[in-house]
């Protein structure tokens, strides 16, 4: 995620820079055919390139509202999950706890069920994001887990909801040792539902695009707009005897129509781990730092701060 306010040129210029270019390549050639041999027909009126850049403009801004509420509903999601991931801990610690009179109370049986079903959730976060961005380091899942858990983490495709799985198991297997009692599996289940609700909407998000013509037709309208375009400039500009001034000014416009189009289509995958993602890196720290704390643990992980303006 972009924190910073200005940009790095470079990191734009990779993005725009072959569309940007092949505008320029037209613009010159069509600046050097209409004044070098005189070449009138290559000059067109300006008015038919200003409705067709006012209905492009449409069309990009429908794009790139589009595709930001597709970033936004999985920033959106990401804070859902880091809000249950902290009543989720919570009611592990405060239902354990609160059966300490009970007969059937064991504290190291109670204190070694929050400790696995708290450090088993962070994991869970963990792999959810590894899932996302279709990464392998799953050394950063399994640290939190016992052998067994890790053993049989691999052998599953959807190693997210493996782990849910096992938290369920653990939560009825406390319920028939007394470690939890009454209804807290009840409120438990309600929260680990939650949970897999969001990872439903992620694996959509991630899953399902913007309807391809969308990006393929806004791609082909902006370059065929860039191309056309001097072919519409030059006149008037010759007019005012400024006719050089089609190549930069091509240039410029091209920038800035292929920039809108490049950001829609960016922001319409924010689970790729580019600094324009949704910063699932920090959220999982986060929800990791908060969740140790819980457990009582104070040597916890530092936050993660952006590196050059970019959040990961």
């Amino acid at each position: 995620m972009i924190v910073k306010r200005s940009f790095d040129p470079r990191k734009i210029a990779a993005y725009v820079w072959k569309d940007v270019t092949l505008a320029v390549i037209v613009a010159t050639a069509v600046y050097v055919a209409t004044i070098v041999p005189g070449w009138s027909f290559a000059a067109f009126s300006f008015a038919p390139i200003g409705l067709l850049g006012t209905a492009l403009s449409i069309f990009l801004a429908f794009r790139a509202n589009t595709s930001f509420m597709r970033w936004g509903e999985a920033a959106q999601t990401w804070a859902a999950i880091t809000g249950a991931s902290r009543v989720f801990g919570r009611l592990v610690v405060t239902f354990t706890d609160s059966h300490r009179h009970t007969p059937q109370y064991q504290p190291e049986a109670a204190e070694a069920f929050k400790r696995d079903l708290i450090r088993r959730h962070i994991a869970w976060v963990h792999a959810l994001r590894l899932q996302l961005r279709d990464q392998s380091e799953w050394h950063a899942v399994e640290q939190f887990l016992a052998e067994e858990d890790a053993a049989h983490l691999t052998l599953h495709p959807n190693k997210p909801l493996y782990l849910m799985k096992r938290q369920g198991q653990c939560i009825y297997d406390a319920m028939a040792t007394g470690i939890l009692q009454g209804f807290d599996s009840f409120q438990l289940e309600g929260q680990l539902a939650a949970l897999t609700a969001h990872q439903a909407v992620c694996e959509r998000i991630k899953a399902i695009p913007i309807p391809r013509q969308y990006d393929y037709f806004t791609r082909l309208f902006v370059r065929i707009f860039v191309v056309l375009l001097p072919f519409f400039l030059i006149r008037t500009l010759a007019a005012d005897g400024v006719a050089w001034l089609t190549i930069p000014l091509t240039g410029v416009i091209a920038f800035l129509y292929t920039t809108v189009e490049r950001t829609g289509a960016v922001n319409e995958d924010p689970f790729e781990n580019r600094i324009t993602d949704v910063p699932l890196t920090a959220y999982c720290r986060e929800i990791e730092r908060d969740l140790l704390a819980l457990l009582g643990e104070t040597s916890l992980p530092p936050r993660l701060e952006p590196q050059d303006g970019y959040l990961f």
